[in-house]
């Protein structure tokens, strides 16, 4: 779960917002909750130090970090919160030096897109214009060694196949999830991400072959079905199933 004190707070209500992260990070905890993640404010805008202050050692998961495109700022929030960061690139400045981003500090736990501020600063009038900029971030993400990212928000909260039709194309390019901003959304991006149960089967399949075929000292085998299992098919089948939950039934 992520607290906003950005966008969603009015600048009259900053500081009632910043003063509801310890009780927000605390009942959390108390009812074993989901990890409480708090986006804050731009680092170096007016309300970003008293931001990073609030959010030191109140208990929370991590920061969310908006706007990020420098990696000194990213190295300064970093020493002084300790905490994990999700960065969030929104500007072009911030896009150009994504690989950059994603390596500067160890506390760095993953990079995404902040797709709305990120349209408007490039001057983009179709959703297909974030294609390139979507494989990049992927590719800035997995380079550092970091998880791969998950999609922006789809803002559209009515338009369920929309949503569905986007997480989709982020799922063939390299996407593991998605952040939402109302329940509605969550059954669409659970399913569209979650592995079906055939995957999982696949999946097993391929990585029991892997462990057999490794035994017998080879790296590369025809499975049961005459399907090619080399190093490469078999990570992707770990993927699949470090991804994958239980779902009840075939889909």
């Amino acid at each position: 779960m992520v607290v906003d004190l950005e966008d969603a707070v009015p600048a009259d209500r900053k500081a009632d917002a910043r003063e509801a992260v310890d009780d927000v990070a605390a009942a959390g905890a108390a009812a074993d909750g989901p990890q409480v993640w708090v986006r804050v404010n731009d680092p170096d805008g007016p309300w970003g130090a008293a931001d990073l202050d609030a959010v030191t050692g109140s208990g929370i998961a991590g920061i969310r970090l908006p706007r990020s495109a420098d990696p000194d700022t990213v190295r300064r929030v970093a020493e002084h919160t300790g905490l994990p960061l999700q960065l969030v690139i929104e500007t072009a400045a911030g896009l150009t030096r994504a690989v950059e981003l994603a390596a500067a500090h160890p506390l760095v736990a993953g990079i995404g897109l902040g797709e709305a501020d990120l349209s408007a600063d490039l001057r983009l009038v179709s959703d297909a214009g974030l294609d390139w900029a979507r494989g990049w971030v992927v590719v800035a993400a997995r380079a550092a060694g970091l998880p791969s990212p998950v999609q922006s928000v789809w803002t559209d909260v009515a338009d369920l196949d929309g949503l569905r039709a986007s997480c989709e194309r982020g799922l063939a390019t390299g996407f593991v999830g998605r952040s939402v901003v109302h329940p509605r959304q969550l059954p669409v991006v659970h399913d569209v991400y979650t592995p079906t149960p055939a995957q999982v089967r696949h999946a097993t399949a391929v990585v029991r072959t892997a462990d057999e075929a490794m035994a017998r000292g080879e790296v590369a085998v025809l499975d049961e079905d005459g399907r090619f299992v080399d190093p490469a098919v078999v990570e992707r089948a770990r993927v699949v199933l470090e991804l994958a939950v239980p779902t009840g039934g075939d889909r």
